[in-house]
């Protein structure tokens, strides 16, 4: 029985591994369509070659500096070690590969691409892990500390803030050291429209991101005896709610309905194995609704230029996550208790911090050492063709 339970586990986790590694092609394809036809090959790569960059930068020092492990043995020793604790390593690292994926989609269109992978593997090596390790394994005493003022730890289930907000809050100061695209905004103070290019495409991107989180969330039990249909119907729940609110306060608007979703799966991480489903909708119509408010406010009035809007979807979405979590985790309110708001507001003040101070050290560095702008001709001719000598259709291209 016990060999058939760990054989379960395994299976379970390494399916969870390979959704969430599906989610990448998510973020690919909604950066693609989103950005404009100059620049949609470089969306593609870069998030292949993070994904790569994130692997060899976790392997080696990330998971050593979140749970203290390592593979620094023989593979024959390797091959004696339980099959569970290597695809617990792929599971957890397809949550660190996220922070390079959710900072491209605001960054995008006139970021160098080398120095990019260099912030990914500072990132992943060093910079989420250190808070990684806090929330999810006890490092440097900080939860125990929580729990014993406030009577429970910091939860955050499956990442709204570990992962969402860490990676939202790092990107914004990247987005800001980098200056917005040339055009995007006037002297006189006018707002130069950007729109999608590919709105089936940035659809598709959606819809892969919607169904792998089912995996990011569920599969964030870990082992088969702690699955839960709860954190199923919560996930499904805050997902139509985000997607509603959108639809409403976003006018219709098909980018914003279908980041929609996104961003109330964002937010119900933290307490999806807590909240009633009432509310994980509300959880999910309030993140919508913050998504579309703060996007609108941040492009236009702010003229933050965060091309795929991921400081408010997952900086600010992944917080309210946190604080959520607190909220409709409470016994009151529908939830399954065990869950202090207190705590919920520092740990998710935690996660703000280490991302704010992380992406202003790490980009503020290559800025200041190799730089992280293209030029302004290069980004004029795109990076499609400036970095990788190609575009998306180049048969559609050609001069006879």
């Amino acid at each position: 029985m016990e060999q058939s339970s760990h054989a379960g586990n395994v299976v379970f986790v390494l399916l969870g591994a390979i959704m969430v590694l599906a989610m990448h092609a998510g973020f690919a394809f909604l950066e693609l369509g989103t950005v404009r036809k100059k620049n949609q090959v470089n969306a593609l790569v870069k998030i292949l070659t993070d994904f790569c960059v994130s692997a060899i930068a976790y392997f080696f020092i990330g998971y050593t500096v979140a749970y203290g492990a390592n593979f620094f043995s023989s593979a024959e020793v390797l091959s004696q070690k339980s099959g569970y604790e290597m695809v617990k390593f792929f599971f957890l690292l397809t949550f660190a590969a996220a922070i390079p994926a959710i900072i491209s989609g605001g960054i995008a269109e006139r970021a160098k691409f080398h120095p990019q992978s260099v912030a990914t593997f500072l990132l992943v090596g060093l910079v989420y892990p250190f808070f990684e390790g806090i929330a999810w394994n006890d490092n440097l005493g900080l939860q125990p500390l929580l729990e014993s003022v406030f009577g429970a730890k910091f939860h955050d289930f499956a990442g709204s803030v570990v992962v969402h907000a860490v990676g939202g809050w790092i990107a914004l100061p990247a987005v800001l050291l980098l200056g917005a695209r040339r055009g995007r905004y006037t002297k006189d103070g006018n707002v130069s429209a950007h729109p999608p290019s590919n709105i089936p495409f940035l659809a598709l991107g959606a819809w892969i991101l919607t169904v792998g989180w089912f995996g990011f969330n569920v599969m964030s039990a870990q082992t088969l005896d702690k699955v839960s249909g709860l954190v199923a119907l919560n996930s499904l729940m805050a997902m139509v709610g985000g997607t509603l609110a959108a639809m409403v306060l976003g006018k219709n608007d098909p980018g914003f309905i279908h980041n929609g979703p996104l961003a109330g799966l964002v937010a119900v991480c933290a307490g999806s194995d807590l909240m009633h489903p009432i509310g994980a909708l509300l959880t999910g119509l309030i993140a919508g609704g913050l998504f579309v408010q703060l996007f609108t406010i941040t492009q236009n009035r702010w003229k933050i230029d965060d091309v795929l809007g991921v400081w408010p979807l997952h900086g600010l979405c992944g917080a309210w996550g946190g604080i959520a979590a607190g909220i409709f985790g409470m016994q009151s309110l529908g939830g399954m208790g065990g869950v202090s708001l207190a705590s919920q507001l520092f740990g998710t003040l935690g996660g703000v911090l280490v991302g704010l101070t992380g992406g202003f050290v790490v980009y503020g560095l290559l800025k200041n050492t190799m730089g992280i702008r293209l030029d302004a001709e290069e980004e004029y001719d795109g990076a499609d063709l400036t970095i990788h000598r190609i575009t998306a259709t180049p048969d559609r291209e050609t001069h006879w």
